[in-house]
């Protein structure tokens, strides 16, 4: 259950604190409490990562509040593994625990409610999920399922697995692009797929020994802001936690981001934990999940979450299809 604290009368933060999601709001004088929030909560312009800046604090708080009473296995097992993720440790270790978490969520009747209030679902037929293309020394990788705003599917996983162990296996690659055709980037995992495993056993065991974030992380390492990523228009749940694994990720001005998978009943499972906390924190990173707001360029660009924004040039127009959220 989520507990709210008012800085300005806060008792003294310590290692009692018992786990659970906890908000605090008000003076951001005292250290201690916004390390051990979740994430603190203010009205006024502020750098400090633990910190994210609302219109509205009081509303913000009655949302989250809301959320949290409505997915409260979900918003624990987020705030425990972000708490848990080291962004400076072993990247595989970090995936595991995630997807372990992700694992007993889809366990979970929270997932489950999801399910049954989905319905059943057709996963539409689209060939060629993912397109690369080979120009001098740099490998383009494109998602390609633009009529369901690349949502990222069994099919795309494994083609994007195969087009980056071919770049990790081959020294003469010595630049990747990572971007998607049509309308946008990428709006995350395609819902039609979800559950179709048959036990999270086997999911679990597909999403660590077939992995592109600890591929892509590979990459980023022996190439630095030579793996980048170019997103626009949804860049949402897997696709923006694989976007952030890259060691440079320019956005156009009509990119939004997010992580919705908490409607869900789950949490970030494509290495995201630790991709986007790398980048912006564990507080923010437990803002986007918890709170399911999205923010624009320019705000992922002031947080780090983005290394630059440019003027829209990608959006495709015409472009239909359902909006898919992951």
């Amino acid at each position: 259950m989520l507990r709210v604290v008012d800085l300005s009368s806060a008792p003294q933060a310590g290692v009692e604190t018992p786990p659970g999601v906890i908000v605090a709001y008000g003076p951001l004088s005292d250290q201690s409490w916004l390390d051990t929030a979740t994430f603190t909560l203010t009205e006024e312009p502020c750098t400090d990562r633990r910190v994210v800046t609302v219109d509205s604090v009081p509303q913000t708080l009655a949302e989250l509040t809301q959320r949290c009473r409505h997915w409260p296995h979900a918003s624990a097992v987020c705030d425990d593994v972000l708490r848990s993720v080291d962004p400076d440790g072993a990247t595989l270790a970090a995936v595991v625990t995630e997807s372990l978490a992700y694992s007993t969520l889809q366990a979970g009747p929270e997932f489950a409610r999801w399910l049954s209030e989905r319905g059943p679902a057709r996963m539409p037929d689209i060939a060629n999920p993912v397109r690369t293309q080979r120009e001098d020394d740099t490998l383009h990788v494109r998602f390609n399922r633009p009529q369901r705003h690349n949502a990222f599917s069994t099919d795309a996983r494994a083609a994007l697995l195969e087009a980056l162990t071919v770049a990790q296996l081959d020294p003469s690659v010595t630049g990747i692009v990572l971007s998607g055709n049509g309308p946008s980037f990428c709006s995350g995992g395609d819902l039609a797929e979800f559950g179709t495993f048959d036990d999270p056993a086997s999911a679990h065991l597909a999403r660590t020994r077939h992995s592109p974030a600890l591929v892509l992380d590979a990459l980023t390492a022996r190439l630095g802001q030579a793996c980048r990523a170019e997103v626009h228009g949804q860049v949402l749940g897997s696709g923006l936690e694989l976007a952030a694994f890259c060691g440079w990720v320019e956005a156009d001005q009509d990119s939004v981001f997010g992580l919705p998978e908490l409607s869900l009943g789950l949490i970030p499972g494509a290495g995201g934990t630790l991709s986007i906390t790398r980048r912006i924190g564990r507080w923010r990173t437990a803002y986007l999940v918890l709170s399911g707001r999205t923010i624009d360029g320019a705000t992922a660009l002031a947080w780090g979450l983005v290394d630059a924004v440019s003027p829209s040039a990608n959006s495709v127009p015409g472009m239909g299809g359902d909006v898919v959220i992951d």
